[in-house]
């Protein structure tokens, strides 16, 4: 295993996967299923699976897709979308998932994040941050798929959400989403600086070297990619894929 986690982030849209650009005009990409399993042959590490439609159209968590997933996975699996209790989590986790994250209703209620960390650890916890650059500087938090705006600094909530029993953040610049122009650096050193806890930086990623800036410039303790694992070549065609690990090898460890 590479001392630094690489791993894709997929984005669930009812039944299907798809791709953004900066959170907007979803693109099919494929199966969930049938995509894991090609993950599986790559030798990933990690797998985040996120649910874009769950939290702005009031919906469950999809058990049952979550379950096929789960099946299928040979690695460690974190699932975000629509969590709203602990009975959700519970669900989730019962499937057979290691992490759940949690964005828009811990935005709301602080103290959920709490509540799963005491009932299921902090490690099991991990806080989904989205944030968007404001037009005259600085960075603003995004909740419900980036729709609303919360007000809230990216480095106060990340703060926060480390002390109310967040076990790891996965930070994604909306600004980036999708367009495989390498990661916003600023916004990855601005909230590494304040916390402790391990920040997987997201959006933007397009070619290796741009996961070991994100590491080695902006302090990131994992990377996460989306369009760089599912599509290639500058028309996106789409095709499931993953660096070799001895190339990651190369710029990472």
């Amino acid at each position: 295993m590479l001392k630094t986690r690489v791993m894709p982030c997929l984005l669930l849209r009812n039944r299907g996967l798809v791709k953004t650009i900066k959170f907007k005009d979803p693109a099919y990409i494929g199966d969930p299923v049938n995509t894991v399993r090609i993950y599986n042959e790559k030798e990933v590490d990690e797998l985040i699976v996120l649910d874009i439609t769950a939290t702005p159209e009031n919906k469950k968590p999809p058990f049952r897709i979550i379950d096929e997933i789960a099946g299928e996975c040979f690695m460690p699996f974190t699932y975000g979308g629509g969590i709203r209790d602990i009975d959700d989590a519970r669900e989730i986790f019962s499937l057979g998932v290691e992490k759940i994250a949690v964005n828009s209703h811990a935005v709301e209620s602080p103290a959920f994040i709490t509540q799963l960390a005491e009932r299921f650890g902090s490690q099991s916890v991990m806080v989904s941050i989205d944030a968007r650059k404001k037009v005259f500087g600085g960075y603003e938090v995004y909740t419900h798929g980036g729709r609303q705006a919360t007000g809230r600094a990216p480095v106060e909530w990340a703060i926060m959400a480390e002390k109310m029993g967040a076990g790891e953040i996965l930070l994604t610049s909306i600004n980036r989403d999708g367009t495989m122009e390498g990661y916003d650096l600023e916004l990855i050193k601005q909230v590494t600086r304040m916390v402790n806890i391990p920040v997987i930086a997201c959006g933007g990623a397009g070619e290796i070297t741009d996961f070991e800036k994100a590491v080695k410039d902006g302090g990131a303790s994992a990377v996460a990619a989306g369009s760089m694992v599912v599509y290639q070549g500058k028309n996106r065609a789409v095709l499931i894929n993953f660096p070799y690990r001895r190339e990651l090898s190369k710029v990472l460890d």
